[in-house]
C-alpha cells in the first residue's frame, strides 16, 4: 500500500480522526491475521464475523490505526459505513498512483472466467512492468479495494476484477478506480435470482463499458450476442475477441481496432487448449502458435481476453503468445489438475459454478475420459443464485451427465438433489449415480470407490464447501509400507 497518514485517510473517508493526524499506515487488511507493524486494520462487519470484534487482536499485531464504526480505545477513524469508506479510500489511492506513475487500470467482468483470464493477464503483464492484481476472487466492493490497497506508487497495470449481483454493481466499481481498459467475458445466469433475470445482467456488465473514457479501450467477446451488442454503449473505441476461426481478414473492423482470434482452436490428449492465437489490425493478420497449460477447451476464451487485453496496452503478439503457452491456473480450485501417486487424477473446479461452468467443466471430464479409456466421476455440489430456474437447470445438468457418458455421478446435499433426479431420469441407473446428504458421506464413498486410474472432476458454488472435498483428495497421500 501507498503510505498514508491518519489525516489524510480520514480526509478522503470524510470520518472523525480520534488518532495523531501524523500516525502512518503502509498496509490495510479486514483479517486481523494478516496485521503487521503500520497496518490499518478495517473493523468491517461481515456476515459470520465482526471485525470490531478483532480489533485489540489487530493492535496486539500491530495495527497502528483502525477504521470503525464503533469509538474504541485504539487509535481510530470513526466512520459510518466501513465498506463505503473503503471504496472512498480506495478511489483516493487510485488518483495518488495515478498523478505519481503512468498507470493504467484494466477491469475484468462477465459471468465465468474472470479470475482465471485475470490471472493469465496478470501473467502477461508482469512482464512489461510493475503489476498487481486481485488475490483469488477479490471483486466486490471488499475485495476491489483490498486489491487497490495492494498498489504501489510505481504501479503500472493495475487489473480489477468486477463482480455484481445486482444492477449498478459495476457502475460503482467503475467510479472506484476508473478503468481504461475494459474487458467483458460473457452474459451467463450467475446470480440470475438476485438480478431478476438475464438482461438485467447484461446491463450491468454493460456498466464497465459504459464507464470507459474516449481514449479507453474496450475489449469484447464477439461470440456472445449480449456482449457484443454492448458495443453501442461505449464511447471507448471496442477491440475483440473470438474463439472461432476467420479465414479471411474481419471486414468489420473500425480503424484502429484489432480482433484476437484462436485460429485452428484445439486441444491435445491431456485437454489443453492449443491453437494459432492471430492478430487481426489495421488491414493485416499476424499469427503465432499457443499450447495453453490450462485445461479445457472453454478456457480459449480466456486465453484470447487475456490475450486482446495485454494487446491493447502495446504488447507485442509474439511475446503474449510465448507467455500464454507457459501460464496455468494461479488461483485455487480453477481447474487444477493433480495427478496423485496412486495413479488418481483430481480435477478440481470447485471455487464456485454455474450452468455454463459446470457443462464446460463436464465437457472436459468426459473429452479426458474418451481420449484416455480412463474411469470418470463427477462430484457435484449444489448451485446458488439460480432463483426460479434452480430446479429446471439442476435437473438438465443431470441429463448432461448422462448424454456426456461420465461413468460415475456424486451429487452432494440436498439443494442439489435435482440434479440426481435428472440423471436418474435420463437413463443412469445402480450405482452410477449417488446422491449423499454431507460433506462427510461424500468423502467416505470417495475414499472407498475411488481406483487407481480414475479422473475425479469436482464442483458446486462455493458455500457448499465441495471444494473441500478436492483439498481432501488432493492433500499428500499417506505412505505405506
Amino acid at each position: 500500500m501507498i503510505e498514508l497518514n491518519a489525516a489524510q485517510i480520514a480526509d478522503a473517508t470524510g470520518g472523525r480522526l480520534e488518532a495523531d493526524p501524523g500516525i502512518v499506515v503502509t498496509s490495510a487488511t479486514t483479517d486481523s491475521r494478516e496485521v503487521t507493524a503500520g497496518t490499518l486494520f478495517l473493523a468491517k462487519p461481515g456476515e459470520h464475523a465482526d471485525g470490531h470484534d478483532f480489533i485489540n487482536a489487530a493492535r496486539t499485531a500491530g495495527a497502528t490505526l483502525v477504521l470503525t464504526q464503533r469509538p474504541t480505545d485504539a487509535p481510530h477513524i470513526l466512520v459510518d459505513d466501513v465498506v463505503t469508506a473503503m471504496g472512498l479510500l480506495a478511489a483516493d489511492v487510485v488518483r495518488r498512483i495515478r498523478a505519481h506513475s503512468p498507470t493504467t487500470v484494466i477491469g475484468i467482468t462477465g459471468s465465468a472466467g474472470k479470475t482465471t483470464t485475470k490471472d493469465l493477464l496478470a501473467t502477461l503483464l508482469s512482464t512489461q512492468g510493475p503489476t498487481i492484481a486481485p488475490r483469488g476472487s477479490y471483486n466486490g466492493e471488499v475485495g476491489v479495494p483490498l486489491t487497490v490497497f495492494g498498489a504501489a506508487l510505481d504501479t503500472r497495470y493495475l487489473i480489477v476484477e468486477m463482480g455484481a449481483d445486482h444492477v449498478g454493481n459495476i457502475a460503482a466499481l467503475a467510479e472506484m478506480v476508473r478503468p481504461d481498459i475494459g474487458v467483458v467475458l460473457m452474459v451467463g445466469t450467475a446470480h440470475a435470482g438476485s438480478f431478476g433475470g438475464v438482461d438485467n445482467i447484461a446491463r450491468t456488465k454493460g456498466e464497465l463499458v459504459e464507464a470507459l473514457p474516449s481514449n479507453g479501450v474496450a475489449v469484447l467477446n464477439r461470440d456472445d450476442s449480449a456482449v457484443a451488442a454492448m458495443q453501442s454503449r461505449s464511447s471507448a473505441p471496442v477491440s475483440w475477441f473470438t474463439t472461432s476461426t476467420l479465414n479471411h481478414l474481419d471486414p468489420n473492423l473500425a480503424a484502429g481496432s484489432f480482433l484476437i482470434e484462436t485460429h485452428a482452436l484445439h486441444t491435445d490428449e491431456m485437454e489443453h487448449p492449443v491453437c494459432e492465437l492471430r492478430l487481426h489490425q489495421n488491414e493485416d493478420v499476424s499469427g503465432a502458435p499457443v499450447r495453453s497449460q490450462l485445461v479445457g477447451i472453454h478456457h480459449a476464451a480466456n486465453v484470447a481476453a487475456a490475450a486482446a487485453a495485454a494487446h491493447a496496452v502495446g504488447m507485442p503478439l509474439e511475446a503474449i503468445a510465448e507467455t500464454l503457452s507457459t501460464a496455468g491456473a494461479s488461483s485455487a480450485h480453477r481447474m487444477a489438475r493433480t495427478d496423485r501417486a496412486d495413479g488418481i487424477t483430481v480435477i478440481d473446479d470447485a471455487y464456485n459454478a454455474n450452468p455454463e461452468s459446470m457443462r464446460a467443466g463436464l465437457k472436459t471430464l468426459a473429452m479426458l475420459g474418451r481420449n484416455t479409456g480412463r474411469r470418470t466421476w463427477a462430484v457435484l455440489g449444489e448451485m446458488l443464485e439460480l432463483g426460479d430456474a434452480h430446479s429446471r437447470e439442476h435437473i438438465l445438468l443431470g441429463e448432461t451427465v448422462v448424454r456426456l457418458n461420465i461413468d460415475q455421478l456424486v451429487v452432494v446435499g440436498d439443494g442439489a438433489r435435482a440434479l440426481y433426479t435428472g440423471a436418474v431420469m435420463e437413463g443412469s441407473w445402480g450405482d452410477e449415480a449417488e446422491h449423499v446428504r454431507s460433506l462427510d458421506e461424500a468423502k467416505a464413498l470417495l475414499d472407498d470407490r475411488l481406483a487407481p486410474g480414475d479422473i475425479v472432476f469436482l464442483k458446486g458454488s462455493h458455500s457448499t464447501g465441495v471444494w473441500k472435498l478436492a483439498d481432501h483428495l488432493t492433500a499428500p497421500q499417506e505412505e505405506t509400507s
